[in-house]
């Protein structure tokens, strides 16, 4: 399976007066962690344009557990669970120092001819071979299945 782990800490521009990150963040967040992960994998979404496919978020999904704060430590895990029909992903916001669990979210990307807008299926082989290699690295295979 492949992962990856990013960490940030809240910035005082994304909090309220009460120093709490408003609900809207948590999704730039989410962004941060996938380009990493994408970056890692060596697909980037500059490699994914220059390859003729575009990568829309079609779905997103947040469940808050509980809120943070200005300069609160964040560990974002992205989890891929699947790449044959579309780019579907799984993250989980936890406290840097403790493993509280915050928030936890999935989203789900498909490909898009770039110039037709034309929706593809199954994922196209640039983002599936790249995915493959990279968890060739890490001595695991990657998620390819729907659910």
């Amino acid at each position: 399976m492949i992962e990856h782990e990013t960490l940030l800490t809240v910035p005082f521009h994304d909090a309220d007066m009460m120093g709490v990150t408003w609900h809207g963040h948590y999704v730039r967040y989410l962004e941060i962690a996938r380009c990493e992960l994408l970056e890692r994998v060596g697909y980037t979404y500059l490699d994914m344009y220059a390859s003729g496919f575009a990568w829309p978020v079609v779905d997103l999904k947040l469940r808050y557990a509980r809120g943070c704060t200005f300069g609160d430590r964040l560990r974002i895990r992205v989890q891929v669970e699947e790449t044959e029909f579309r780019l579907k992903l799984f993250y989980r916001i936890e406290q840097a120092d403790t493993g509280e669990l915050l928030t936890k979210a999935w989203t789900t990307q498909v490909a898009v001819d770039a110039k037709t807008g034309e929706m593809i299926y199954p994922s196209p082989t640039a983002l599936t071979e790249k995915m493959t290699a990279y968890a060739a690295t890490l001595g695991t295979e990657p998620s390819t299945a729907g659910s």
